[in-house]
């Protein structure tokens, strides 16, 4: 999926070292991607990184955040024209193969898993074959079913997709049981372990798959010869990986611990 995420960009030279002066500002632009990102109705940031812009601004005084919003269809447009210079929480399968970046180790992982409505005599074999049922997505966000594909014309005429912008709308029409619109959901497996905790009374009405549609480690990325490295974003995150505040957060909001957490 899919695609929540972080964008910043530095009007001051930040590349040789951690340590920024009192005037840095990085401007951070976001769009939805609970429980990554999650932008309420008063544009306040939730979710994992409000959490993380909160306690980098703590340890890092000299730093501070402002909050800009873009789309998962347009980061990369966004890129492309200079708006911003570094992005958080990135595969680099989600269509920066060609573009001049840097990439931290990976800082997070999760999946995508298929959801669909518990009925009598449905199993697994459900999602067996995936693309000829019709399934819920959201417009931007990269599928393994699509092969990470964000055309939304090309999907539509390939596979029998119903685009929203929410994963909430998409469990919204797996429980409404019409079929005709939508039969499986791609949701994140964190998003669908936050939702099933806030409502205890879907467990028994998903069938969720054993598979996943994409497994994903996410990094932060940085323009190539831009004001910040990869590097020293992974010395700003550092202390606050080996005091072990950044792990609470993300197992909070559901998510994963990569293998190899730089400093951890």
């Amino acid at each position: 999926m899919k695609t929540a995420l972080l964008l910043l960009s530095l009007p001051v030279t930040l590349g040789l070292s951690v340590s920024a002066s009192s005037e840095t500002e990085i401007t951070v632009g976001v769009y939805d991607f609970p429980p990554v990102a999650a932008i309420r109705d008063n544009s306040r940031l939730n979710g994992l990184l409000g959490d993380l812009l909160a306690e980098m601004e703590s340890t890092h005084q000299d730093i501070s955040f402002r909050i800009v919003h873009t789309s998962p269809k347009r980061r990369h447009l966004d890129f492309e024209a200079g708006l911003y210079d570094v992005i958080f929480f990135e595969s680099l399968d989600w269509g920066w193969e060609s573009r001049p970046i840097e990439a931290t180790h990976p800082v997070l992982s999760d999946e995508d898993v298929y959801v669909a409505l518990k009925k009598p005599g449905r199993d697994q074999r459900f999602f067996d074959n995936i693309t000829d049922r019709r399934i819920a997505a959201i417009s931007g966000y990269h599928y393994g079913f699509a092969g990470l594909s964000t055309n939304d014309a090309e999907l539509e005429k390939r596979f029998q997709v119903e685009f929203s912008q929410s994963h909430e709308r998409n469990l919204k029409l797996i429980k409404a049981d019409r079929p005709s619109v939508a039969e499986v959901a791609v949701i994140s497996h964190a998003y669908l372990r936050v939702h099933l905790e806030r409502n205890p009374e879907d467990k028994d009405r998903f069938l969720v798959s054993d598979m996943a549609d994409q497994m994903y480690l996410l990094r932060i990325l940085t323009r190539e010869d831009g004001p910040v490295s990869a590097e020293t974003l992974e010395q700003l995150l550092s202390p606050i990986i080996q005091d072990g505040r950044y792990q609470q957060m993300v197992e909070r909001h559901g998510l994963q611990i990569p293998p190899e957490l730089p400093g951890y």
